[in-house]
């Protein structure tokens, strides 16, 4: 079994259609020689790239990846490194900030990316991300801001995360944009419908999906997710799958390539992720699930 591959845009980058995500990796506690392991395991597995954001753990996150990278630099050209900016957090680690806020001015954008690579110990990432929306945007200095970084060798491609289709066409009318990070999964449907897939696929451009199992609600016996949970169970039994490869494999059947991103250090997990890959469902089946997501039969 291993984890297919996927040019994101054309002229973009290629990367696993699984990502590994990074942003509990404060929360799991793992020694160096574990977080070490972690990243070997995920490369067996043909998971090859690793999801980010300077926020992650309090901003630590990063610097925890970085050591391990350090420890073992030879990783550093196996891997695809992506990270995001612009959300300030309230942290004893920025004394500066006083209240949460979005930061996407063009030099947050440059020092922020600076300091990414400083912690993650690299010279350049794969693709940086605008991590949210800022109602003071300015679309012109994002994307100097970009320019600047790209010529500088500091970043081969960008995208954004949580934009709506409005925001990504108007960032995107500037420099080509290879993915919108967004939040999808059978508890959570609505890019399905505001036009988040559509765009993304007229523009030949494949999504990044975060909280793919619902933040783990769809797992977690959660009274609103019993009726996804029943029929989850009911066609995984008829594939001979996990339910959580049923849910993978029911997000990238999706005509506009989403790139699933997992959420755990548990490389069992990260395994049946990489096995949805193989899995088709019919039609029938992935309408049921979509379906008992809703509530109703569709329209």
């Amino acid at each position: 079994m291993d984890c297919p591959r996927i040019t994101l845009r054309q002229d973009g980058p290629t990367f696993s259609r699984i990502v590994a995500g990074m942003w509990r990796l404060a929360d799991w506690n793992l020694p160096l020689a574990e977080r070490v392991r972690f990243i070997e395991q995920c490369i067996a597995l043909g998971v090859t790239t690793f999801d980010h954001a300077d926020i992650y753990g309090s901003y630590q996150c990063q610097q925890l990846f970085g050591a391990a990278l350090a420890h073992a630099p030879e990783l550093k050209r196996q891997i695809q490194l992506v990270s995001k900016c612009g959300i300030k957090l309230l942290s004893p680690h920025r004394p500066e900030h006083r209240i949460k806020h979005y930061d996407t001015s063009a030099a947050h954008i440059v020092t922020s990316t600076e300091r990414t690579l400083a912690e993650l110990q690299v010279d350049t990432l794969d693709l940086l991300l605008i991590h949210r929306p800022d109602p003071l945007m300015d679309y012109d200095a994002m994307a100097g801001a970009f320019e600047r970084l790209r010529a500088d060798g500091k970043v081969r491609h960008f995208g954004v995360s949580n934009f709506t289709p409005a925001q990504f066409e108007a960032l995107n009318s500037r420099i080509p944009l290879v993915t919108n990070q967004v939040e999808f999964s059978p508890l959570h449907l609505s890019p399905l419908t505001d036009g988040q897939f559509d765009c993304l696929q007229h523009h030949g451009v494949a999504p990044m999906i975060w909280s793919a199992l619902g933040g783990g609600l769809l797992f977690a016996g959660d009274a609103g997710a019993q009726a996804v949970q029943d029929r989850l169970a009911m066609i995984a039994a008829e594939l001979s799958v996990s339910p959580a490869t049923l849910v993978y494999a029911w997000i990238m059947q999706l005509p506009c390539r989403p790139l699933p991103l997992t959420g755990s250090s548990r490389i069992e997990v990260v395994r049946d992720a990489v096995a949805a890959a193989a899995v088709t469902l019919e039609r029938q089946q992935w309408y049921a699930i979509l379906e008992a997501a809703c509530g109703h039969e569709v329209p």
